[in-house]
Parts: C-alpha cells; structure tokens; sequence
C-alpha cells in the first residue's frame, strides 16, 4: 500500500464531514488535504484510544520526531512520508504541524478549561492551525482569507464540542468552559452523569449561540476574490452548521446522544455548497 492510499482509507474510514469536502478538488490539492486529514487523525487517535496517558505521551513525542523527519529526512510512517511532497508543494510551516500535536497533548494535560479564553488556545492548536495550513493547500490572493480559516476553525471546533458533551464526558473530558458552567447553574457531576436539566439547555443555548457568530465572523471575513478557491472550508461551514442547527432543533440532548448527518445528507450540502461558490 502506497503512503498516499493510507491516507486515502484513513479518511474515508473515519466516515468524517471532512471526507465529503474534500471530493470536489482537483487530484493534487485533494491528496494534499488527504494527507493533512490523516495526519490529524492519526494523532488525535493516540489520545482518544490510547488507555495509557504515558504510552500516549510516548507516542505524540514519537509524531514530534516524524514531523521533523518530515523536513529534515525520511520518516517511517505512512502519513509521514505522504507529507514530505505536500509540505514543500504547498509551503506549509513545520511550527503548525507541531501546534497539532501541542493540542492533542493539552487533552492529556488538562480535562478542564477554567473559562473561554483557555478554550479557545485549544481550539486554535486543533482546528484554526489545521484551517491556516489547508488555506495554503486550496490557494488564497488575500491574506485577510487567513483571519476567514483562523474564526472558521473555532466555529467547526466549538461545533464538535457542543455536539459531542456526553461522548467527551464519558471519557471524563469537560470543555464547556468552568466559568460558564457556573453562570448558568450546571456542575461538573451533571455532565459527568448526564443530568440534562433546564439550566444545561440554557447553557447550550449559550454555546451555540458563540458558535453561530464565529461561524458569522469567518464568513464575512472570506474576501470575494478567495471564495472559489475556498469552497472546501465552505462545505464544511456547510455541514457543520447544519450538524449545528440538528443540534438545536432536536432539544440539545447532547448528554445522551449523538447528532449526526446522513452521508446522502452530506453530499447533497457538499456538492450545492460547491455548485453555489
């Protein structure tokens, strides 16, 4: 199996909104985002699966040292050696590779975050970054297109977060913000033990409300010029604001349920995404 089919089947196994965006592409460009794709699968796997918090430490260092070999050499995993092109073709910068594996290990470090501001550090280093280096994947004129890729990362990540409350906390991960949980009356132990109370829905309500205006903020930072070349992040834009409003519209019963699209679903949004822009 070639480093690039790897890339092709850990994509398309993870069955993400990802995947449906990226169908439309031109062949180098998608190969080139595939690759992107599964390297960040490939390290949020070693947080999420791995039972050992050491072995999981152990094995992010290991990424650090292919992301340098990435540069500088030849390195031995699949996803590795399928970005040592991809990193030149499309000049993306090793520091943002490493900011990746920075907010995986944050999941290691802390299952808390005390209020917005440190929230949004970690949305930055797992989704904004992953918007910046894809932004040079697809082309941009205007480097206002990179405020667009840094608001829209934290309003696909903010989406995750509310859509996946109970999952994370099954995992005794919180990232509602502290301060927050606070304000609207919700503890720790209702998330922990799916409590789904009036003052929750009111906090969701809040959350979802925040992540409706950087989804607004990025797409009115998107300049004309760019918008071609960027229908990829619009797809996902796409989905993940109807994934949003599924959310909403089902009664935010996050605590114990998973809101997704269908694929058909997906592909339909997708390809009108693509035909619109």
């Amino acid at each position: 199996m070639t480093p690039d089919q790897y890339c092709q089947d850990k994509a398309a196994a993870s069955g993400s909104s990802f995947y449906y965006s990226f169908l439309f592409l031109p062949r180098e460009k998608r190969r080139a985002i595939t690759a992107l794709y599964a390297f960040c699968r490939e390290v949020d796997d070693v947080v999420d699966e791995c039972t050992d918090e050491q072995v999981a430490r152990t094995t992010l260092a290991w990424w650090r040292e292919q992301v340098a070999l990435i540069y500088s050499g030849h390195p031995q995993h699949p996803v590795a050696q399928a970005l040592v092109p991809v990193v030149v073709q499309f000049n993306m910068a090793q520091e943002h590779l490493l900011e990746i594996i920075d907010g995986m290990e944050m999941d290691l470090d802390q299952p808390r975050y005390a209020d917005f501001k440190s929230l949004q550090l970690y949305c930055y280093r797992v989704a904004s970054v992953v918007g910046l280096l894809s932004v040079e994947i697809f082309g941009y004129k205007d480097r206002q297109t990179l405020k667009y890729a840094h608001d829209l990362g934290i309003a696909l990540q903010l989406t995750n977060i509310i859509r996946d409350v109970g999952e994370d906390a099954r995992r005794n991960r919180i990232y509602l913000p502290m301060d927050e949980m606070k304000q609207f009356g919700v503890t720790a132990a209702d998330i922990l033990n799916a409590n789904e109370t009036e003052n929750f829905h009111k906090l969701m309500a809040f959350q979802i409300e925040r992540a409706q205006r950087f989804y607004q903020q990025a797409l009115a930072q998107l300049p004309d010029a760019d918008k071609k070349t960027q229908r990829t992040g619009l797809i996902m834009a796409a989905i993940y604001r109807a994934t949003l409003d599924e959310v909403q519209a089902s009664g935010c019963h996050v605590l114990k349920e998973r809101v997704s699209l269908t694929p058909l679903r997906k592909l339909w949004l997708a390809w009108t995404t693509w035909i619109r822009n």
